[in-house]
């Protein structure tokens, strides 16, 4: 049988699944992509050949995984963010694009590359947020904090094969936690999600990507109102914090930045569908 033919029948296993359409098509060739170690190139010139020695069963495993619903990116070990492959286990949040609007804004907000900055990554995850910060900012030290050792290991490793782990301190703690200021930024993408709509997520993201990372408490932003007490005390005048919130909370967010005696919010930023995800807000 062809690699193509494999790969057909692999999508209709995994719209069967539950699977939409597009995703079917996009997801059964990745995961031959993956086993037979090709670029999108070679899969779409040599794809109608004959499968290899091996291929079968080996892809055949990693597609029943994704019929369960397992993310894909869990399944092949990485995900994509800002450019560079970030290494992505159960242990930690799969990095999303909308989460890309945070480096923009400091990144705008911080035109000068070579800037001295200091800067924290508030939940840390895989560490996509400060290492790809690090990666466009050559000259900034960041120190990125997780309540989750199992995510920390994960981030270390993503720092050190981005090789800058030398200017990106990580720290097992809650939030802002032992860290120390005066700072010129925090960034952070933490749980917003609200408990009681766990029920109705998809089952990639309910049934396999970390509780801790996605439920913010019962209207999903009581680690957001906490980091907006705490923000001001490390930051240093005109420093920024910069945090993403979840499709409809935006009206939540900026009461709740509307009533913090020591931020303005300065801008909001939306994903390619028009969505308000990320807050700036400057200390007064």
């Amino acid at each position: 049988m062809s690699i193509q033919a494999q790969v057909a029948a692999a999508r209709l296993r995994l719209r069967a699944a539950g699977i939409s359409q597009t995703e079917s098509d996009l997801d059964a060739r990745l995961l031959a992509q993956h086993v037979l170690g090709w670029t999108t190139e070679r899969f779409l010139t040599e794809s109608d050949g004959a499968e290899p020695d091996g291929f079968n069963p080996r892809y055949d495993a990693l597609v029943e995984r994704r019929a369960t619903r397992e993310p894909l990116a869990y399944i092949v070990g990485t995900r994509e963010f800002w450019g560079l492959d970030f290494e992505v286990s159960p242990a930690v949040l799969i990095p999303r694009a909308a989460t890309e609007l945070i480096v923009e804004g400091i990144l705008d907000r911080f035109p000068d590359r070579h800037a001295p900055l200091r800067i924290a990554d508030v939940c840390t995850g895989c560490g996509c947020l400060a290492v790809a910060i690090a990666h466009e900012r050559p000259d900034a030290s960041i120190v990125a904090t997780d309540i989750s050792p199992d995510a920390l290991t994960v981030a270390r490793r993503n720092a050190a094969r981005h090789g800058v782990a030398d200017r990106v301190t990580f720290r097992h703690c809650d939030l802002l936690d032992g860290v120390g200021g005066p700072l010129d930024a925090i960034v952070a993408n933490p749980p917003y999600v609200i408990d009681h709509t766990a029920p109705a997520l998809q089952p990639e993201v309910r049934d396999h990507e970390p509780a801790v990372a996605l439920f913010g408490g019962a209207d999903g932003l009581g680690l957001v109102t906490r980091l907006v007490a705490d923000a001001p005390k490390l930051l240093r005048p005109s420093g920024l914090l910069v945090f993403e919130f979840g499709f409809g909370q935006d009206v939540e967010v900026e009461t709740l930045l509307a009533t913090a005696p020591d931020l303005t919010l300065v801008d909001v930023r939306r994903d390619l569908d028009g969505i308000a995800r990320t807050a700036v807000a400057q200390k007064r």
